[in-house]
């Protein structure tokens, strides 16, 4: 499980060091797709195809063919180089406006790669609102 909040830097070439309690957790190719709030989600090849196959399938509706595109097109294997670092292509580093300090996040199944001050406003933001959020939640009943 991807627990916690680290600041890395993104070097020149575009590469991130993974957290070594992350890397411990993956082994050889890892997927990184664009992700929810402009950020990068990054599985595990498992962990990904788990991801994928929870998206619907129904190609009749254009909603689901546009979710299941946004999640699969842009989506790239990558391996975790000797020194725990990952290469972000230059298209997921535009999607989500990385520039050189970048948070990497733990959200249980899948880690999250942030630009660090889309992550501090997103946090503060969080943060001002998580008691409406979780008694909204509550309001619709456990999942």
């Amino acid at each position: 499980m991807f627990l916690g909040d680290y600041q890395h830097t993104l070097d020149a070439k575009g590469r991130v060091s993974l957290p070594k309690r992350f890397r411990d957790e993956l082994s050889g190719t890892v997927i990184v797709a664009k992700g929810f709030d402009r950020c990068l989600y990054v599985y595990s090849d498992a962990q990904y195809q788990e991801f994928v196959a929870t998206l619907p399938e129904q190609d009749l509706d254009p909603a689901v063919r546009q979710l299941r595109r946004f999640f699969t097109t842009g989506a790239v294997p990558v391996d975790v180089d000797t020194a725990g670092r990952i290469i972000l292509s230059p298209a997921l580093r535009e999607y989500a406006g990385l520039k050189r300090d970048v948070a990497v996040t733990g959200n249980a199944n899948r880690i999250e790669i942030w630009d660090a001050e889309a992550w501090a406003s997103y946090n503060s933001m969080t943060e001002d609102s998580i008691e409406d959020l979780a008694r909204g939640l509550a309001a619709v009943g456990p999942s």
